[in-house]
């Protein structure tokens, strides 16, 4: 069982290196693509072979993916940027608040 799972994973590690899933993010993009042009018409391959009768109005469009990891990524990296050169002002402003409210309290 184990070395049919393990040969499993290793296949699928093997396939998507071999697509370019792994690789940039143009590559990634190019594989998507690639999947979006080639899923409808192999499943439409596996309904007529199977018998099952399936129109094109049943089946749901593919998603449209507008989305850039690295772009994401990078605002990822600015947001907590931002907020680490911003944190030793927040923390005095912060400690002071709570200072003046703890002197409060105990008025």
């Amino acid at each position: 069982r184990f070395l049919i799972k393990g040969g499993l994973a290793g296949a699928a590690v093997y396939v998507a290196y071999d697509q370019g899933l792994l690789g940039s993010g143009t590559q990634g993009a190019e594989a998507l693509k690639k999947a979006q042009e080639t899923l409808p018409p192999a499943i439409q391959e596996w309904t007529n072979y199977l018998g099952w009768e399936v129109r094109a109005a049943q089946l749901p469009p593919t998603p449209k993916f507008d989305f850039s990891l690295s772009d994401s990524w990078n605002k990822g990296v600015h947001t907590v940027m931002s907020a680490l050169s911003v944190a030793p002002t927040r923390a005095c402003e912060y400690t002071t608040e709570g200072w003046k409210y703890v002197k409060d309290l105990v008025k």
